[in-house]
C-alpha cells in the first residue's frame, strides 16, 4: 500500500480531542447549510413519491410486461453494493491491523447504515402492498402460511436485516469512547446528559478498554462473512431464474466485488469534501485516498474480468438466447447508451489509477468516484431491465420507460441519504479519536526505535 503517513504532525492529545471533537458543535459555514437544503428538498421528493405510490399504487411506476423489476430493484441492488464497503473497510482491515483503515472507518460504517436503509425501502415498496411486508418473516401465523423458503427473497430479508443489526452494533461499539469523551468535554449540561447516555458509563479506565477491545474484534470477526452473505445472496434473485443473462453461477463473487467496487467509489465520494471542509488533512491523509483509489482499481479488475467471462460464458454456452442477450441485446439494443456507459465508466476510467498523480489529486479522485457509482448503477440497469425486456419470446418484447415517480424517488434517496450523513457529520465525532490516539502513540513508540 502507500507510503505516504497515516498521519501527519504530532499533536497533543488535547489538541487532538479539540479537533476532532468540536465539529460536533462548530457553527457549520454557508456550504454545509446549502447541503442541508438540498438534503431536505431531495427528502421531501423521496416522502412524496413513496406517498403517491402507497396512495395509487405501483402503476404510476414504469414497469410494465416484461419489465416487472425495474427502478426499484435496480437501486435496491444499487444501495445495498454501496454498504458494503463499509463494513469491509472497518471490518475486514482491522481483522489485517492494517493502520490506514483508522480516520475512515466510522464514515465507512456510517455510509453502510444509510445505504442500507435506502436499499430496504424499494422491496417493501414493490410489495404494492406494504403494509404487509411483515408476511415475508416467518411470524407464528394462525394459518401457518409460512413464506416459500426455496426463493431467495426471504432469504434476502433475512441477510440484510442481519447484516444491518450487526453493523449498527460494531458502529455504535466503536463509538462508545469517543461518545464518553464527548460527554466529558461537551460545552452544555444537556449536551453532557445526552452524550453520557449513549456512552453507557464508559470510563476509559484499562478495564473498560480491554472489555470494548474484545467485543469490537468479536463483532468484526462477526461482520466480515455477512460481507460476502449479503451481496451472494442478493445476486441469487437472478441466478436461480432461467432469465437470458441472469441464469448464472459467476453473480455471486460478482456481485460481491461489483459491490465493495462501488462502496469504495462512494467512500471516496463522500470523504475527499468533507476532508477539505473540516481541515483534517492531517488524520485524513493521501495515503489513505492512496490506498482507496487502489483498492478501487483492484475491485475494477475484478469486475472487468466478470464482465469479460460472461461474454465468454455466453459465447461458449452455446445457448443462442444468451448468445443474443450478450452480443446483439445489450451493446445494440434500447438502452445501448447505458451499456457503453457501464463499460466506459467500470471498466475504462478507473485506469487512470495506475498514475501516482492521478491518486493523489483530489479533483481526479473524486470525479472518478462518481463516474464509477454512475456506472456501477448503470450494471444493475443493464442486467435487470436488458435481461427482461429482450428474453425468450420475441412477441413479449417491449421497452421500459421511467416515470417521473421512478425518478422522483431514487433522486429522493440520494437527499435522505445525504440527510442523514450531515446529522451524522453534525452531531456524532466521525473520525474515531480514541483510534486515532492510538495510532499516533504506535507511531511515536516506533519512531522511538
Amino acid at each position: 500500500m502507500a507510503t505516504e503517513p497515516v498521519f501527519i504532525g504530532r499533536p497533543t492529545d488535547a489538541e487532538l480531542s479539540d479537533q476532532l471533537l468540536s465539529t460536533a458543535w462548530r457553527p457549520w459555514r454557508r456550504l454545509g447549510k446549502i447541503g442541508f437544503l438540498v438534503a431536505i428538498l431531495g427528502t421531501l421528493s423521496l416522502f412524496s413519491g413513496i406517498t403517491f405510490t402507497v396512495m395509487r399504487g405501483i402503476g404510476v411506476w414504469g414497469n410494465n410486461i416484461p419489465v416487472g423489476w425495474a427502478f426499484d430493484i435496480i437501486n435496491f441492488v444499487w444501495w445495498v453494493g454501496i454498504g458494503h464497503a463499509g463494513t469491509f473497510i472497518s471490518a475486514v482491515l482491522l481483522l489485517f491491523e492494517q493502520k490506514w483503515r483508522t480516520s475512515i472507518n466510522r464514515f465507512a460504517e456510517a455510509m453502510t447504515l444509510f445505504a442500507v436503509l435506502q436499499a430496504a425501502m424499494f422491496p417493501v415498496l414493490h410489495l404494492g402492498r406494504p403494509w404487509f411486508a411483515y408476511w415475508i418473516f416467518p411470524y407464528p401465523a394462525t394459518m401457518e402460511v409460512w413464506p416459500q423458503f426455496k426463493s431467495a427473497l426471504p432469504w434476502d430479508a433475512a441477510a440484510i436485516s442481519t447484516y444491518f443489526t450487526v453493523s449498527l452494533v460494531f458502529w455504535y461499539t466503536g463509538l462508545i469512547p469517543d461518545l464518553a469523551a464527548m460527554r466529558d468535554r461537551a460545552p452544555t449540561r444537556a449536551k453532557r446528559i445526552i452524550y453520557g447516555i449513549f456512552a453507557l458509563g464508559f470510563t476509559g479506565a484499562s478495564s473498560s478498554y480491554r472489555h470494548y477491545r474484545v467485543v469490537y474484534g468479536l463483532l468484526a470477526g462477526l461482520s466480515t462473512p455477512l460481507v460476502l452473505s449479503v451481496h451472494s445472496i442478493v445476486s441469487s434473485d437472478f441466478a436461480i431464474t432461467l432469465v437470458p443473462g441472469w441464469h448464472s453461477t459467476i453473480f455471486p463473487p460478482f456481485f460481491v466485488a461489483g459491490a465493495i467496487f462501488s462502496g469504495f467509489a462512494m467512500v471516496l465520494t463522500l470523504v475527499i469534501p468533507v476532508r477539505s471542509l473540516f481541515r483534517l488533512e492531517n488524520v485524513i491523509t493521501k495515503a489513505h485516498l492512496d490506498n482507496l483509489a487502489k483498492m478501487v482499481l483492484v475491485t475494477c479488475w475484478v469486475v472487468t474480468y466478470s464482465y469479460i467471462l460472461e461474454f465468454f460464458i455466453a459465447w461458449y454456452s452455446g445457448d443462442e438466447f444468451e448468445i443474443y442477450q450478450f452480443f446483439v441485446a445489450r451493446p445494440f439494443g434500447p438502452w445501448a447508451w447505458i451499456f457503453w456507459m457501464m463499460i466506459i465508466c467500470n471498466a475504462v476510467v478507473p485506469q487512470i489509477f495506475w498514475s501516482k498523480k492521478a491518486r493523489t489529486n483530489l479533483a481526479v479522485l473524486w470525479a472518478v468516484s462518481l463516474l464509477v457509482n454512475v456506472g456501477m448503477w448503470a450494471e444493475r440497469f443493464v442486467i435487470i431491465v436488458m435481461g427482461l425486456q429482450r428474453d425468450y419470446l420475441p412477441a413479449a418484447w417491449g421497452v421500459y420507460v421511467p416515470t417521473y415517480v421512478d425518478w422522483a424517488i431514487f433522486l429522493g434517496t440520494m437527499g435522505f441519504f445525504l440527510l442523514l450523513f450531515l446529522l451524522f457529520l453534525r452531531f456524532v465525532p466521525f473520525v474515531p479519536l480514541a483510534e486515532v490516539k492510538e495510532l499516533k502513540h504506535e507511531l511515536s513508540h516506533e519512531e522511538g526505535h
